[in-house]
């Protein structure tokens, strides 16, 4: 992507010969991830141009290194897109996902929207046979549901509320019921959107358009009230309803890529002594927690499938998710 809204298609060169600790991956499968429409509408915060896209995907093991042991030429894998320097101090503490000198991989550095790439073995993820590539390609958003739900200190037997039923919503969603929620409750101003949540498992579902949230909450809620709220709207109006509803001392966990930096009542927040969580991608552990789940059936994607184009559409494939909007939750692109 060359600018906002701008694709080229390059013949490039194949990778040379691979280190020691390398694998080379051939792309099957990538996603498209509600970040990318970000880069592609030039509201990203920190993507520059130009930028070869795609971070989320599966692939097939080409070739390993010599010194490689996890995988083998024929395996099914992804990895994750992170790089780190890991020497800062969350690198050195085991936070590398909020590295200093993070870069990420079809934002910051080049992505994988091309034939092979080459990661580090310490990065690949194996998927078993038994999961479709379109499975191995929601790896990297299931991962982020993962990663979030793990953020809070206790979610076993709270109630909780997602607003926002796109992609990342709808697995935080899965992963909260999957780790012992009590209640579930996901938001959202689509019926399309939260229709594809109760295919996915999620009971409680509300429309803001139709209802007021305040009334669903004490509808599905009742006295109990919520006690965890993730925010993966990226809107003001979405937070706001969050800090305002959720139990006092209770926390809410910021996913959301916001366009507009929302503002926050910061005595609000003191008197109610409310934790706010950021919640930045995943680890590796977070990967091979969605691969866990998604293969054994706890995480549904079936659903969460809009349809695929061919990889000379990616242009075509942005479009469609531009006039299908609400409708549209993940488009893959096919190599």
């Amino acid at each position: 992507m060359t600018s906002p809204g701008v694709i080229e298609f390059r013949e490039i060169p194949e990778p040379g010969q691979l280190n020691d600790n390398e694998v080379l991956l051939r792309i099957k499968r990538i996603g498209v991830c509600g970040s990318d429409i970000h880069v592609f509408h030039g509201k990203h915060p920190a993507t520059p141009y130009p930028v070869v896209q795609g971070h989320e995907y599966s692939a097939i093991v080409e070739a390993t290194g010599k010194k490689v042991t996890k995988v083998k030429p024929g395996m099914r894998a992804t990895a994750r897109p992170q790089l780190v320097c890991g020497e800062c101090g969350p690198c050195k503490r085991g936070q590398y996902n909020a590295c200093q000198k993070l870069k990420v991989q079809g934002f910051q550095a080049p992505g994988v929207a091309q034939d092979l790439f080459v990661v580090p073995e310490d990065r690949i993820v194996v998927f078993p046979e038994s999961m479709t590539l379109e499975q191995g390609a929601m790896i990297e958003p299931a991962a982020v549901g993962a990663h979030s739900t793990n953020r809070v200190p206790v979610l076993n037997g709270k109630n909780v509320v997602i607003n926002g039923a796109g992609t990342i919503g709808n697995l935080v969603a899965q992963f909260a019921k999957a780790r012992g929620a009590a209640k579930v409750l996901i938001t959202d101003i689509s019926d399309y959107r939260l229709d594809i949540a109760r295919q996915c498992g999620i009971d409680g579902t509300l429309n803001v358009k139709t209802a007021s949230f305040q009334e669903g909450i004490r509808s599905f809620f009742g006295i109990e009230g919520f006690q965890i709220g993730f925010e993966a709207a990226g809107v003001q109006s979405s937070l706001d309803v969050l800090m305002q509803l959720v139990e006092k001392g209770g926390a809410i966990v910021i996913l959301g890529v916001y366009s507009q930096n929302p503002v926050v009542n910061m005595f609000y927040l003191g008197e109610h002594e409310l934790n706010v969580f950021g919640s930045m991608m995943y680890r590796q552990e977070d990967y091979e927690a969605a691969v866990e789940m998604i293969s054994s059936g706890r995480i549904i994607t079936k659903p969460l499938l809009t349809t695929s184009f061919p990889f000379n559409q990616y242009l075509e494939a942005y479009k469609f998710i531009e006039e299908q909007g609400e409708k549209s939750m993940k488009v893959m692109i096919e190599l």
